[in-house]
């Protein structure tokens, strides 16, 4: 795509995130969760046993914890309804798999996608796409120059039947078992979709692949799940999309991510979240990072009625580096408490995180971070940066750093800041010919730079986009 090519002319962003294309469900496991819709799930994709046991012990699990309802100034969950919301649905593909041309998609899923720009960005960007459509993965592809250096980029479905032995080893055990959270326990019992990465030993993949994932049906929850494995001296970047119209009902997304960097490793993995209003984000990410091994973590959260956010990073091994570049927007009834975790475990392991957040209309926004070094880890450095920009006093921006330092020759570094546009900076860009609405934009565009220079353009442009969008209330 050259510099003077508008990746998305002639779409209409209204429709590009409203599009309500009703899609009737091959199967579906009606609301509520039960032993019995576990098992539905677990039959409906014919799995190993092993799978069925794990998805029966998250359900124990998640029947044992409480909901987390005690953390200082966390969002209000009261109106999650697990009884309504509705685990799995199946959209009625006639293809026993995930195909793998566009074209043989049903024009109705291809429709919403069309809209949605998945087939330019994978033209124009990207090694890989995959697309997920309500519970299932209805489309994959991975170009063939990755694919003949051993690139794994497949459906979790596929990778069970192709790879069991990678998914059994990876499949919430170390990185994130059950009992992490209830949340977690829940997405281990009727989890559905997702994307398997494999990057061999000394692979680069020098393009990013990208998963979409759509939730398209009122009241139903999304359990997708990824696994990421980057072996000894690899490098890739995957991006993650996701997006929901609006309803009058409550949906659920509460999908996992399970990042294992290897030694010398380098993943990113970058997320743009639009969420529609009437969607709880409930979300656990974590990487585990061997020696030398380099994450980065990128996101954007916007949409969404409430969004409890926090990628974390494992440092286990000397040398191993993270970084967190977040950015989270809240308009008016949004709750959006995000944040990142990062574990010190070995020397010289260094961290980063930076955090943008923006306010309008009475929305809130929370940083909640926690920071860990472990006795021993000495040698490591960690930097905390936090910014809020609210407009106006209705708004709430909120800074809750937790750091835990049991380690004495290490480098800690926090800073916050809180700001609203200044009505002499608005008024400075208008006498250069900006009109308000305008003027704004370019501070918000210039307060999130730092997030977009870490996107590849298309996806830059996209989030930017979506910041406009959100300022004009054209979107939920």
């Amino acid at each position: 795509m050259s510099s003077d090519d508008e990746p998305f002319e002639g779409i209409d962003f209204e429709d590009r995130f409203e599009s309500r294309n009703e899609r009737r469900a091959a199967v579906t496991s009606g609301g509520g969760l039960t032993e019995e819709t576990v098992r539905l799930i677990s039959e409906e994709k014919g799995e190993p046993e092993w799978m069925l046991e794990r998805r029966l012990r998250s359900l124990s699990v998640f029947r044992e914890l409480p909901m987390p309802t005690d953390w200082p100034g966390q969002p209000d969950l009261s109106g999650i309804d697990l009884d309504e919301i509705v685990p799995y649905l199946r959209p009625d593909v006639e293809t026993e798999d995930s195909v793998d041309s566009w074209e043989d998609l049903p024009e109705e899923i291809r429709d919403t996608f069309d809209k949605l720009g998945i087939p330019e960005a994978e033209k124009e960007a990207l090694s890989g796409a995959g697309a997920q459509y309500e519970s299932e993965v209805v489309y994959q592809h991975t170009k063939e120059q990755w694919e003949e250096k051993g690139v794994v980029f497949c459906d979790m479905d596929e990778a069970i039947r192709e790879h069991e032995d990678l998914v059994r080893e990876h499949f919430m055990t170390e990185c994130v078992p059950p009992t992490d959270n209830k949340f977690a326990a829940l997405h281990g019992a009727v989890w559905s979709g997702g994307s398997f990465v494999h990057v061999p030993e000394g692979v680069t993949v020098e393009m990013p692949l990208q998963a979409y994932f759509r939730m398209n049906s009122e009241g139903m929850g999304q359990f997708e799940h990824k696994i990421v494995i980057a072996e000894p001296g690899s490098e890739v970047h995957l991006i993650e999309g996701c997006s929901a119209p609006h309803y009058g009902s409550h949906n659920l997304h509460s999908g996992c991510v399970e990042v294992f960097v290897r030694e010398g490793a380098h993943v990113q993995y970058s997320t743009v979240q639009n969420w529609s209003r009437n969607t709880y984000n409930l979300n656990t990410k974590r990487a585990i990072v061997e020696a030398d091994g380099t994450m980065e973590w990128v996101s954007g959260s916007m949409g969404s009625k409430a969004t409890m956010l926090y990628p974390a990073s494992v440092l286990k091994g000397p040398g191993a580096t993270d970084s967190h570049v977040t950015i989270a927007f809240a308009g008016e009834g949004q709750d959006i408490d995000t944040g990142a975790k990062v574990y010190h475990a070995a020397p010289d392991t260094h961290s980063t995180i930076e955090s943008k957040s923006i306010a309008k209309d009475g929305g809130r926004t929370n940083y909640r971070g926690l920071v860990h070094v472990a006795d021993g880890a000495e040698g490591s450095s960690t930097s905390v940066e936090c910014d809020a920009l609210m407009f106006d006093r209705e708004s709430t921006s909120d800074t809750m750093p937790y750091m835990e330092i049991l380690e004495d020759e290490v480098d800690v570094a926090h800073e916050a800041t809180v700001g609203k546009i200044g009505d002499e900076d608005v008024f400075y860009l208008q006498s250069r010919g900006l009109d308000d609405d305008d003027a704004k934009q370019l501070i918000v565009a210039g307060f999130i730079e730092p997030i977009t220079d870490e996107l590849p353009i298309e996806y830059a442009v996209e989030l930017n986009r979506l910041i406009e969008l959100e300022m004009d209330g054209s979107l939920g």
